[in-house]
């Protein structure tokens, strides 16, 4: 790895750090951080759900849990067959 990306990136690391702290306030930066750790955790917590209801309901699981759980990972569901929709959903949650 070539040290002068290194540097060139930890350049634009403090570039966006001065920026944030100009366009925010000092004030405000640990309350975004926290809102993004909350959107973060929330996230976490939908897939971890969603990933149980399969496992819970794999195989006996109706077209209509199936869209539910595609539209909570953000999965497209239209014109997809039941087996399609379940590897959709078993690689979104694998992936994240």
């Amino acid at each position: 790895m070539d040290i002068s990306l290194f540097i060139a990136g930890a350049e634009w690391l403090w570039i966006l750090v001065i920026v944030g702290i100009v366009l925010f306030g000092a004030k405000k930066i640990p309350e975004l951080a926290r809102s993004m750790g909350k959107a973060t955790a929330e996230y976490e917590k939908a897939r971890l759900e969603a990933e149980k209801e399969l496992i819970k309901y794999k195989g006996t699981v109706n077209r209509e849990k199936l869209e539910d759980i595609a539209r909570s990972l953000g999965i497209d569901y239209i014109n997809k067959s039941d087996e399609e929709l379940r590897e959709e959903i078993e690689k979104a949650i694998k992936k994240s």
